[in-house]
């Protein structure tokens, strides 16, 4: 194997207040004061074997603490840039407090899983190799990097202490594929029944993009009719994308459907134009085949357990249109089959056992639309039947969006999960205790914490269940 190449590399003069931090640190310690402590203020950027970016910041007074970030799904062209932070002002808030942080890009994009956490494993050397082995070391990531964090927990618990996966992919690639087609079906049985657009099995992007084009336009001719927009909520219902879901929209009053629903579109149309369709075929090129399926699936049952379930009933009603006669439709419409070897490679590559082995705490915004907090009560199912459900917790935070966290929160649940390594327990998990952890590490952004219990999900699918896996 060649060694990793270090593209840049340079000394920081540490600030006032972060030497005299590492001069009371040494002079509490000792003689045993750790090495770590003394050493100057590193940035290293540099390229590994795979092709993968990597980015590397240590303080000069690193407390001992490396925290491994897997950023979020970049699709296929995107640049490949290595990312240690979900943002810049979390960033600059953990390395005054001594954190090391690393991380990388992967060696490819997309759905990238394979080659996403051995790059991340392999940055995570370069460092122990540059600084030595940290006093504790902490996987964290977000989105699509919640998955990878995830499946470093899962699979690799040797190399860290703990995880912390926000707004992450818990429920894993089978579930999320699966879930993905949900609504895209409702969409184009209600709303082109006698459209040829196809739905999976997409030869290349060019295709993908055709059939994203054509059920772009038919949901935007549906959003100017009653009965289109009834039937647009269904769709959005059956992935419980909620009805505010971005910060850039006003806060609906808890009854007023229509726009609840108007957010809904606008989140549909988003998934329509990237993830449905070109992040589908992309995924379906490295599976080999259609991974996802809705044969057998009931959608009247899910709809019933849907978290916006009331606003679909209101808008049939206005629409006058029998929610019953649709449903009816979905359930008989001639069904969408896997194939078994895409099945098999999601399986083994992005999905979960439910079976931790260190800490892990979880973090969702309770109106994300992209990755919905139902994924949540998915990956508790799996943890309670792997049997690791008291290492897993798991908060939210009052906001609309997808990662929409402030530094004050993220911080906060490092910090909670950080008490949890050191003492052995959970504590200090309600609500009440993170926004207190929240305002002390940064007044200066919002601490919403709140008591929260996420609608199941509604495809779970993961490798503790044995029918799961049928």
């Amino acid at each position: 194997m060649t060694s990793p190449t270090h593209t840049r590399a340079r000394t920081l003069r540490p600030r006032g207040t972060a030497a005299l931090a590492a001069l009371l640190l040494a002079a509490a310690a000792g003689a045993t004061a750790p090495a770590y402590a003394e050493a100057p203020a590193e940035h290293i950027e540099g390229t590994l074997p795979s092709g993968a970016k990597y980015v590397m910041d240590k303080p000069a007074d690193w407390n001992g603490t490396v925290l491994l970030f897997s950023h979020g799904y970049r699709p296929v062209g995107s640049p490949l840039a290595a990312q240690n932070a979900p943002d810049d002002a979390t960033k600059a808030l953990l390395l005054e407090k001594g954190y090391a942080l690393i991380g990388s890009s992967y060696a490819t994009n997309g759905w990238a899983v394979t080659d996403a956490v051995p790059d991340q494993l392999a940055t995570l050397d370069v460092f122990t190799e540059r600084s030595g082995e940290a006093r504790r070391t902490i996987a964290w990531g977000q989105s699509y990097g919640g998955l990878v964090t995830t499946s470093i927990a899962e699979r690799h618990p040797g190399r860290i202490d703990g995880s912390l996966a926000m707004c992450g992919l818990v429920h894993g690639g089978v579930a999320n594929w699966n879930n993905t087609l949900d609504p895209v079906f409702a969409l184009k049985t209600l709303l082109a029944p006698g459209s040829s657009v196809q739905l999976t099995g997409f030869a290349d992007q060019a295709s993908a993009a055709a059939a994203a084009g054509t059920m772009g336009k038919t949901v935007t001719d549906a959003q100017a009719t009653p009965e289109g927009r009834a039937r647009i909520a269904l769709a959005a219902a059956l992935h419980n994308i909620p009805g505010w879901n971005d910060a850039s929209q006003p806060e609906p009053a808890p009854d007023d459907w229509n726009a609840q629903q108007a957010n809904q579109y606008q989140a549909l149309q988003g998934m329509l134009s990237m993830p449905a369709f070109s992040w589908r075929q992309e995924a379906e090129s490295r599976a080999g085949g259609n991974m996802s399926w809705n044969t057998g699936v009931d959608y009247t049952k899910m709809l019933r357990q849907s978290s916006v379930y009331k606003e679909v009933t209101e808008l049939y009603k206005d629409a006058g249109l029998s929610l019953k006669k649709d449903l009816g439709a979905l359930n008989r419409a001639p069904r969408i089959s896997a194939d078994p070897a895409a099945v098999d490679w999601m399986s083994r590559t992005s999905s979960f056992t439910g079976r931790l082995h260190k800490p892990q705490l979880t973090l969702h915004t309770t109106g994300d639309a992209l990755v919905p907090v139902q994924v949540e009560s998915a990956y508790r199912r799996a943890a309670t039947a792997g049997g690791s459900a008291p290492l897993l917790r798991q908060a939210y935070v009052d906001n609309p969006g997808h990662c929409t966290f402030s530094p004050a929160e993220q911080t906060a649940a490092l910090h909670t999960l950080e008490k949890r390594l050191t003492a052995g327990h959970w504590k200090g998990t309600d609500p009440a205790s993170l926004n207190a952890t929240a305002a002390a590490a940064d007044p200066t952004t919002p601490a919403r914490y709140i008591p929260y219990r996420p609608a199941p999900y509604p495809r779970p699918y993961d490798l503790a269940h044995p029918a799961d896996r049928r």
